[in-house]
């Protein structure tokens, strides 16, 4: 991966070679055709959407939460 790596870009413009890694620069040059700018289409109006029910069991009993605990050091 240095100068003497014909494979590489380095390796490529020491050896004075070029390949698909180092090609020629072309004669002609690149013009960037312009996209059409489309006019943007009006907004749908958003129809309410009825929502879920949480189905709530009274039976469910909650579990007391874990004691937060530190490590101790021994010094």
């Amino acid at each position: 991966m240095g100068k003497g790596d014909q494979k590489s870009r380095r390796g490529k413009i020491t050896a004075g070679s070029y390949g698909k890694r180092r090609p020629r620069k072309s004669s002609n040059s690149v013009v960037v055709a312009e996209k059409p700018v489309k006019a943007k289409a009006e907004p749908k109006a958003k129809v309410a959407k009825p929502k879920a029910e949480k189905k709530v069991e009274a039976d469910v009993e909650e579990k007391p939460k874990a004691k937060k605990t530190t490590k101790k050091t021994e010094e």
